[in-house]
């Protein structure tokens, strides 16, 4: 029988090795010109134009990776690698509304250190490209205000160095878990791997530590607090991550 503490060693481990955690003219027909005179011409009104017209489809992402967009999500987390090798990346969120999708601010942002794969595995060191819900959320800190479910616990504590020698401490404070290869409903810190261990999992949108995760996608403590009170499960958020040309298949 595997105890708490087994339990809670067992996921700490984890983090080391799968995840980072027209207008109308106006008529002159009939009225009266005046003798020997050109009738002046007549102004023809501005259309109305909209300032502003919202896509119908989030722009960057082509057919392949739009149609595992659920019909049903009216916000997105859009995840844009820098390459596919690359660590950087930026964060738009995008929400819906009845005239189409608008987006967000552009964040900076970090991925895994070789960058993005189409086939995640337990420590290939690459964050997985594709399309997933985002349903649970947790930390080391207080909720902040999310809507989302939230597990406040010790367990997040983030010890040791990055890849750059950049300190931990506090990159589990706030966390969103990406639903690859979890249970959604569960806390992030739920173990269970429906496609099995090998593929990876411990994946989450975390705060930034100044450097590449292990397959996580990492923002400012601003900015995740920000995605944390604005993402709203009523909404069916979703994470669309990837580099650039991976998305725009």
């Amino acid at each position: 029988m595997i105890t708490r503490r087994t339990h809670v060693a067992l996921l700490a481990a984890s983090f080391l090795l799968t995840g980072c955690g027209g207008g109308a003219l106006a008529s002159t027909e009939g009225a009266p010109a005046p003798a020997r005179e050109t009738p002046e011409p007549v102004p023809t009104p501005s259309p109305e134009i909209s300032v502003e017209v919202a896509p119908q489809q989030i722009p960057g992402l082509g057919p392949k990776t739009w149609a595992k967009v659920p019909d049903t999500a009216r916000q997105a987390v859009v995840v844009t690698g820098r390459g596919r090798d690359s660590s950087d990346s930026t964060v738009v969120l995008h929400q819906r509304t009845e005239a189409g999708w608008r987006a967000g601010e552009s964040w900076p942002a970090h991925n895994a250190l070789k960058g993005w794969t189409d086939h995640h595995l337990a420590g290939d060191l690459r964050s997985p490209i594709g399309v997933y819900t985002l349903t649970d959320a947790g930390g080391l800190l207080r909720n902040p205000g999310t809507k989302l479910p939230y597990d406040r616990s010790g367990s997040f504590t983030a010890p040791g160095t990055g890849f750059e020698g950049e300190p931990l401490a506090g990159s589990f404070d706030y966390v969103i878990a990406i639903d690859y290869n979890r249970r959604p409903g569960t806390s992030p810190l739920d173990w269970t791997r429906p496609m099995g261990a090998g593929r990876g999992g411990g994946i989450w949108l975390h705060v930034d530590h100044g450097g590449p995760t292990h397959g996580c996608v990492s923002v400012s403590e601003e900015h995740m607090k920000e995605l944390l009170r604005v993402l709203d499960p009523g909404q069916r958020p979703v994470v669309v991550m990837g580099d650039g040309p991976s998305l725009a298949r």
